[in-house]
């Protein structure tokens, strides 16, 4: 009988306990990337409003990040690299550099960059795919925003 009835309360108290709890969800990575027109002011050096192309904004919408390399990738993908065409909202100061600072995501990896004369085309290889957020100086304003490295897809890298 005592059997029983310790079979039954273990039976019971496992009923009590709480369901087991699902885990959260990924933490979302990376800026929004649109692809709807492009502001009036990052339009210089294309021929139309430049619908399709794959674009960032920076949270203070301070610049504009086109990704001609998208999806970006580290190691650099063979078949094409990480290129980004930055766009100052504001006029750039001629010969001033647009400073990239970037860290992964919770890991405290860092990397900093440097375009020579400022906001413009770039390749920006960073050093681990994952969640990177960038703080981005030049002309001296600053901004920052989020972008997301993912492996590459092809079978080969570049060679760093």
């Amino acid at each position: 009988m005592k059997k029983l009835a310790a079979i039954i309360a273990i039976v019971l108290l496992a009923g009590c306990t709480d369901p087991p709890k699902e885990p959260d969800p990924p933490h979302p990575c990376g800026s929004p990337i649109r692809t709807d027109a492009l502001p009036t002011w990052a339009r210089g050096g294309f021929t139309d409003d430049g619908s399709g192309s794959q674009h960032v904004y920076g949270a203070r919408n301070e610049i504009l990040a086109v990704l001609f390399g998208a999806p970006l990738t580290s190691p650099p993908d063979a078949d094409r690299g990480n290129k980004i065409l930055w766009v100052s909202r504001q006029p750039i100061v001629t010969g001033d550099r647009l400073e990239i600072t970037a860290e992964l995501d919770g890991t405290g990896v860092r990397s900093a960059q440097t375009v020579p004369g400022g906001p413009g085309p770039s390749i920006v290889d960073l050093p681990r795919a994952g969640c990177w957020h960038l703080t981005l100086s030049w002309s001296g304003r600053t901004d920052t925003m989020e972008l997301t490295y993912q492996p590459p897809t092809s079978a080969t890298v570049r060679p760093s």
